[in-house]
């Protein structure tokens, strides 16, 4: 049952995360929880993202905007390397937060108020068509990159500066994914001489499984694509991020 639980995710965040540029990552990890560590985790699901993201560059990535994605990848990937030592650091710490019945974490409650401020520019009539300038793409970066190296929670972050910038719909998704693979390089690269994964025997078994499923929902997030127009896919990425702000800040997710 909770390998089923695992493609089931993989399969429907990977749809999701074509439109929006996040999903994968925030919905899977709570899934690999099932069987990790919270930081062997965050590890496995930056495997699964990663490879993902390099398959549906081969679907879509003719279309990445290079401009945007060295003024806003370079600073993402600095950002990465600092929020995934960060974890290494605090793979043992956990500040647990109390609300009612639930329990969070402060981090967790950081990152969902900062993606709750911004799906609140992307919805609100008066700011939804304001145009960032490109100077914000390297603060940007960092904050993007600094929260995937940290918790696996950078897409988000970078879907709502990069809506933004008036790009394609083909430009906007495919400029996210070369942007996350160079955040996820980073990361794993820092994970994997920083965790210990030899006693987890069950770790690229589920890794497989879940990129496959992946791989079907990017293939299915293509096709729905051609579907989709710019408006609603802000629309998408805005009501998406105040679910996943919502769920984080819960401790849900």
């Amino acid at each position: 049952m909770d390998i089923a639980i695992v493609i089931i995710v993989a399969l429907g965040a990977s749809i999701l995360t074509f439109f929006s540029g996040f999903g994968l990552g925030t919905i899977l990890t709570p899934a690999f929880l099932l069987f990790f560590p919270p930081e062997i985790a965050v590890a496995a699901t930056a495997i699964v993202h990663f490879l993902n993201n390099l398959f549906k560059l081969t679907l879509i990535g003719s279309h990445v905007n290079w401009k945007v994605v060295l003024r806003f990848g370079l600073p993402a990937i600095v950002g990465a390397f600092i929020g995934a030592k960060l974890l290494s650091n605090l793979a043992d710490f956990d500040r647990a937060i109390q609300m009612g019945s639930l329990e969070t974490s402060f981090l967790n409650v950081v990152l969902g108020v900062l993606i709750l401020l911004f799906a609140l520019v992307e919805l609100l009539p008066g700011l939804k068509d304001i145009h960032l300038d490109k100077k914000w793409l390297v603060p940007g970066g960092l904050l993007s990159g600094f929260f995937g190296g940290l918790s696996g929670h950078q897409g988000a972050l970078r879907s709502a500066f990069l809506i933004k910038l008036n790009l394609s719909k083909e430009q906007f998704v495919a400029s996210g994914i070369m942007i996350a693979c160079m955040i996820d390089s980073i990361r794993i690269t820092s994970y994997a001489t920083s965790f210990d994964f030899s006693s987890f025997d069950s770790l690229i078994y589920l890794v497989v499984i879940a990129t496959l499923a992946a791989f079907a929902g990017a293939i299915a997030g293509k096709y729905l694509l051609k579907k989709v127009t710019i408006s609603l896919l802000q629309n998408v990425v805005g009501f998406l991020m105040i679910a996943i702000a919502a769920l984080l800040i819960l401790g849900i997710i």
